[in-house]
């Protein structure tokens, strides 16, 4: 697997621990990023292949990349990819909910995958 370089990988201030390969949002601050903890603020990318403690910075794979994230549950491949409460990728199920991009392969929780990221807002089908 591993991750492909893509546009943008970005450091971010972490204003929280932030686990290696876990989704990321925009902290309070410009700058700063927190590990992601559900899919109802933004989620900008992926955190690199470390943890990353507290006022550390912390590389962020975003728009273009395609990069290693850890699992929260069964994953189809193609599927869109939101944060469970751990920031950990889970399929996005209900119209609103911030993803990260679609899921590259399928998995299981606590399985490593990959997934192309390209931020949006999930929209349930009719």
């Amino acid at each position: 697997m591993g991750h492909t370089t893509g546009f943008l990988t970005k450091s971010l201030t972490a204003t929280g621990a932030i686990l290696a390969r876990r989704l990321v949002s925009y902290g309070a601050a410009d700058g700063t990023g927190v590990q992601a903890n559900g899919s109802a603020e933004p989620i900008v990318g992926v955190s690199a292949d470390i943890d990353t403690d507290v006022n550390q910075r912390a590389s962020v794979h975003m728009v273009g990349n395609i990069a290693e994230v850890t699992y929260g549950g069964n994953v189809r491949r193609g599927r869109p990819l939101t944060a469970d409460a751990q920031g950990r990728a889970i399929e996005a199920t209900t119209t609103g909910q911030f993803c990260v991009g679609l899921a590259e392969v399928s998995g299981v929780l606590g399985d490593i995958g990959t997934a192309t990221v390209a931020p949006f807002t999930f929209s349930a089908a009719a």
